[in-house]
């Protein structure tokens, strides 16, 4: 048994922070909206005042954050993860957010005494809950033995891609196909559609040819407009796109598709959609299609 501490509690960490209670850790817990805590708390975690109360009391502490400025702050800041007494404490950031920021928390976790490791997952809510997430991780290699028995309780698989830094390369290559794909997919169904062709008829069809994501089937219902459970929203993608395309800047690397993609996430967003699944872009940007048609 192990005390291990959990920061953030959004639609991931909600279900991730349990499974350490399943496997038999001591967990305390903090979120900025306390009231996310509560049913984790009525499980046995305790609740802490603020970040530094996290580290504190635990041995190992992970986290996952909503993007860049939360992690800075998180860690950095006043009462921060990094504020107290943290000799040898293992943190562990699964947050989704550019390499320079893990490279600038690894170094400032280190000058604290601290030992760090980034792993950013692939997978939503539905892999979280089951404990089947893919750890891309980050960090030397007796940081990664050590976090390994951790991220196991976690994740499905795990690789160590190199350096703190190189998982959240990882993280946003992987990230990069998807977030095009549902903006070509948006496409496709625009040309149909102008054409003539049924919205539920293209996406079927699509969904059983070779154009298919494995998801699509299960992702039409939201394509559609009905209701259901979001696992990834359309601000997060927004985000995740953002930090595609100015971490590829940086690199010298054009990225000319996921840069058109990032324009139509940014605009679905403006127009009130950052919360739906991720996969409204496919409704905004035919409906936006439409709409120029009948003008």
């Amino acid at each position: 048994m192990t005390a291990v501490g959990f920061v953030g509690l959004g639609k991931m960490g909600a279900v991730m922070a349990p499974r350490f209670l399943e496997a038999g850790h001591t967990l305390t817990v903090w979120n900025r909206s306390s009231a996310k805590a509560a049913p984790l708390v009525k499980r046995g975690a305790t609740l802490a005042g603020s970040p530094d109360e996290v580290a504190s009391a635990s041995d190992v502490v992970v986290s996952i954050l909503g993007d860049d400025a939360s992690v800075i702050e998180v860690y950095e800041g006043a009462n921060g993860l990094l504020s107290g007494e943290i000799a040898d404490t293992l943190f562990i950031d699964m947050s989704t957010v550019q390499p320079h920021t893990s490279i600038q928390i690894g170094s400032s976790v280190a000058a604290a005494g601290g030992v760090f490791v980034e792993s950013p997952v692939s997978g939503t809510v539905a892999p979280a809950i089951d404990g089947k997430l893919f750890g891309l991780m980050g960090g030397s290699d007796d940081a990664v033995t050590r976090a390994q028995p951790f991220l196991d309780v976690l994740c499905r698989r795990t690789i160590h891609a190199g350096a703190v830094g190189q998982g959240a390369l990882m993280k946003l290559a992987v990230n990069l196909p998807l977030g095009v794909y549902w903006q070509a997919l948006a496409e496709a169904v625009a040309l149909g559609e102008a054409g003539g062709l049924d919205r539920k008829l293209i996406l079927e069809t699509i969904a059983d040819s070779s154009a298919a994501l494995a998801v699509l089937g299960l992702k039409t219902p939201a394509i559609l407009g009905e209701p259901g459970a979001v696992a990834f929203d359309v601000a997060s993608m927004q985000k995740d796109m953002l930090a595609m395309v100015e971490t590829a800047s940086g690199l010298g690397v054009p990225l000319p598709a996921a840069s058109a993609s990032l324009t139509s996430y940014a605009a679905a967003k403006a127009n009130g959609m950052g919360e739906e699944d991720a996969v409204a872009i496919v409704r905004f940007h035919t409906d936006k299609m439409t709409r120029k048609t009948k003008q």
